[in-house]
């Protein structure tokens, strides 16, 4: 059967992601998006306009949360900054972390 991912992402470890952004340059984010498209990990990634919202989908235990903010960050796109979106935020690292650590830990049994 066919494996209904892209090339990097297991199923195990894929997340979703949305995050609003603040109001950007058209160009800005497309490159932005573009950029972060070309990803290794990365299963799919697209922009709401209307709601300003970057959806995204990715191997956990491949990419995380600062990966995407430093290539918005470079491309001057600034992540929204609501209690909410903060608090989504610091979530998704600390499940991205975990995800990372277990992946990388051999798997233990007592029998």
């Amino acid at each position: 059967m066919p494996d209904k991912h892209r090339l990097g992402v297991s199923e195990a470890n894929r997340v979703t992601r949305h995050l609003k952004l603040e109001p950007s340059d058209r160009q800005n984010r497309q490159s932005a998006i573009a950029e972060i498209d070309r990803l290794y990990g990365l299963d799919s990634v697209s922009f709401d306009e209307s709601k300003r919202m970057l959806h995204l989908a990715y191997d956990a235990s491949r990419l995380c949360i600062e990966d995407i903010e430093s290539i918005l960050s470079k491309c001057s796109i600034d992540i929204s900054h609501g209690w909410w979106n903060r608090f989504k935020e610091e979530n998704y690292r600390f499940v991205d972390q975990n995800i990372k650590d277990n992946a990388a830990k051999d798997p233990w049994s007592c029998h």
